[in-house]
């Protein structure tokens, strides 16, 4: 069958569940290591989980990436952060010069990195561009972005992943850079969930108790501003949202297009596989949790969209740090699954299922 043209419609249209089937066939082959059995815990459930995206149980984890999606975002200008939007290209060009914790992780997990421009207010001499424009506007004064503009970022991020895949990666790590983005996230996330502003909106990189209640109540006025406690994700999107969300929630719709496992990282991520699985929600077995963030909203989100974190580090970091310091865990146990002796092996009775 011909491939359909990479529109959101026509990949909403083509993704398939993941295969259960070769999941089950991986953990069937869990239970004959000569260990006991489910001891290894989220380590063997991910391995299988990483089977039915891939649809094979030969698991295969060897190339990494992690593509953190660069973007700004208007309503900084409201007092919501602690610095300004300058720093959004300064780190994205830092992860270029392993000169950002993400990067420098990378380097030791073995994986490469790729950061994208994909609606940053400046524009960087190096950082590979898929720009929709400039950042997004203040929400609390105007939607953030056109629903085109929206759409037009979902599938920058569906692209991404397509060809990474072609390119030989098996494993994708999403990330981001964005000065305001827990703002947009808190929005994004209370809008979905229909929760109050106040239960979805953190400190983020760190404000202090009065900047907390200022990002509450920006929050809270442009939910009601925008009437969004029953929108639509591409109305939610557009009105409250940011270019890195939005293309963030297209690699996890393209991970479930391409059969390609996607890592979520922290609130940021979380609310972009949000939004991808209130568009599509096969594409929620095509997830990965790493951590949960410190972000009030991040444990919620996990539990809606029913995935198990790895970690509970209280990292806030963002950029993508979480999902690589998982990667190696990973790594571990595809080792474990693929090289470790059975009970037959080793002429050992093996381990029974107990109530």
């Amino acid at each position: 069958m011909n491939e359909p043209e990479l529109t959101l419609k026509s990949v909403l249209q083509h993704i398939d569940p993941c295969d259960q089937n070769a999941a089950a066939e991986c953990r069937r082959r869990w239970d004959t290591i000569a260990k006991p059995l489910h001891s290894l815990g989220w380590l063997e459930e991910a391995t299988a989980r990483i089977a039915g995206a891939q649809h094979s149980s030969a698991v295969v984890t060897e190339r990494k990436i992690l593509v953190p999606l660069c973007a700004d975002n208007g309503i900084v200008a409201e007092g919501v952060t602690q610095t300004g939007q300058e720093v959004t290209a300064i780190v994205a060009e830092n992860f270029l010069d392993e000169r950002s914790c993400a990067a420098l992780m990378c380097r030791r997990a073995g994986a490469d990195i790729r950061p994208i421009d994909i609606g940053m207010a400046a524009d960087t001499p190096r950082v590979e561009k898929r720009k929709c424009a400039h950042g997004t506007k203040n929400f609390a004064k105007e939607p953030a972005m056109s629903r085109e503009e929206a759409v037009w970022a979902l599938e920058t991020g569906i692209r991404l992943v397509c060809e990474l895949k072609e390119q030989g990666y098996r494993l994708i790590a999403t990330g981001e850079m964005g000065i305001g983005n827990t703002t947009t996230s808190s929005a994004v996330a209370a809008a979905l969930l229909g929760a109050p502003a106040e239960e979805m909106t953190g400190r983020g990189a760190g404000l202090d108790s009065a900047g907390l209640q200022r990002k509450i109540t920006v929050v809270r006025e442009a939910l009601a501003r925008w009437d969004l406690t029953h929108a639509d994700p591409l109305t939610v999107l557009s009105c409250v949202g940011g270019f890195d969300i939005a293309g963030i929630a297209g690699m996890f719709l393209g991970g479930a297009y391409c059969h390609v496992p996607v890592l979520l990282d922290g609130f940021i991520s979380s609310t972009a596989a949000l939004t991808a699985a209130r568009l599509c929600p096969d594409s929620v077995g095509y997830m990965l949790a790493t951590h949960v963030s410190k972000e009030p909203a991040s444990r919620r989100i996990l539990q809606e969209l029913g995935l198990h974190p790895a970690l509970d580090a209280g990292l806030c970091l963002g950029e993508g740090s979480g999902a690589v310091a998982v990667f190696p865990l990973i790594d571990m146990a595809a080792d474990i699954y693929h090289r470790m002796s059975t009970f037959e092996q080793i002429q050992v009775e093996a381990y029974q299922e107990l109530q």
